[in-house]
């Protein structure tokens, strides 16, 4: 049989080039962005174990003074100035107290005064800041003129009067540091608006007929929402440092009542004779606000879609 009378068919042919239908299939499932965010948190390494570091404080925050036998007021004449042992973990202070307890009751008070001011000033920040970048004019004007105010006297100037004026405790702290830390937050927001606003996603709620602040809280804000995150976990440890510092030098939380500012300053008085009552508060002080900020930048790189590398 002759080959050029063999019947040509489709078999004889194999497709050389691009496959439509293989290029237009989908490769992985397909995850949400918070979902696909866990995922590159959890590949990486000091931003996973930053985020287990601070779970574990947390909770231990909350359920170590519950479980512990002694209350973190307790005084015992017979303890004082323990080293570590197996009745005191982290040994005892000038007046028998259990420093274990007293360490996690001040846990409470700074990771609480951390997280309310940094999410009071993360919100006014982003309201504020969204409506000025999305509205401009003379809103944006003035807003922008206050903020130069604010950034041109030192925040902790600020807070030291207004700590002064208001007196110590809890409250005082956290309005010291809303009245001047909105600002940073607000003028992100802003650029981020800005650079938004002007989108077709945008303009297409316009054309819709939605308000002004649909088109804020409904389009513009959920996009950012990732960069919003980071900026309040890099906020936060800010926030815990600058309670420290306010309560060291007596302006922030009083005794009896503890902080891990003000634990550190009763360790200063006694560090020639019981160093430990200065190191285990300045280690979880510094513990905390490192793993805050491995957090800060994993959530960065997991979040920021200019950031993120292509898998």
């Amino acid at each position: 049989m002759n080959i050029n009378d063999k019947k040509i068919t489709p078999e004889l042919f194999r497709h050389v080039g691009k496959d439509i239908e293989e290029m237009e299939s989908i490769s992985r499932p397909s995850i949400t962005f918070w979902k696909e965010g866990w995922l590159r948190i959890r590949t990486d390494k000091a931003a996973f174990l930053a985020l287990i570091i601070l779970t574990l404080y947390v909770l231990l925050a909350i359920f170590a003074p519950m479980l512990s036998r002694y209350a973190f007021d307790q005084q015992d004449a017979y303890a004082m100035r323990q080293s570590f042992s197996a009745d005191h973990w982290f040994g005892t202070d000038s007046l028998g107290r259990d420093l274990w307890v007293r360490i996690w009751v001040g846990a409470r008070v700074s990771l609480s005064i951390g997280f309310i001011a940094a999410l009071i000033n993360s919100v006014i920040g982003t309201v504020l800041g969204g409506f000025s970048g999305y509205i401009g004019g003379k809103f944006d004007m003035i807003l922008m003129r206050i903020i130069d105010v604010i950034y041109g006297i030192p925040s902790m100037i600020v807070n030291i009067l207004v700590m002064v004026v208001l007196g110590p405790g809890m409250e005082s702290l956290i309005v010291a540091m809303v009245i001047t830390g909105w600002a940073g937050t607000c003028r992100f927001s802003r650029g981020e608006v800005y650079r938004l606003k002007e989108q077709e996603f945008v303009l297409a709620a316009r054309v819709l007929g939605q308000s002004t602040f649909m088109i804020i809280v409904r389009e513009i804000i959920p996009n950012i929402m990732g960069l919003l995150v980071t900026n309040l976990t890099m906020a936060i440890p800010s926030a815990i440092f600058r309670e420290a510092f306010l309560s060291y030098i007596g302006l922030g939380i009083s005794p009896p009542d503890a902080s891990w500012g003000v634990l550190a300053k009763e360790g200063t008085a006694l560090m020639q004779v019981a160093p430990h009552l200065l190191y285990v508060p300045a280690f979880f002080i510094a513990t905390t606000v490192l793993a805050f900020n491995q957090l800060g930048n994993g959530l960065r790189d997991a979040l920021d879609p200019r950031l993120r590398g292509t898998d």
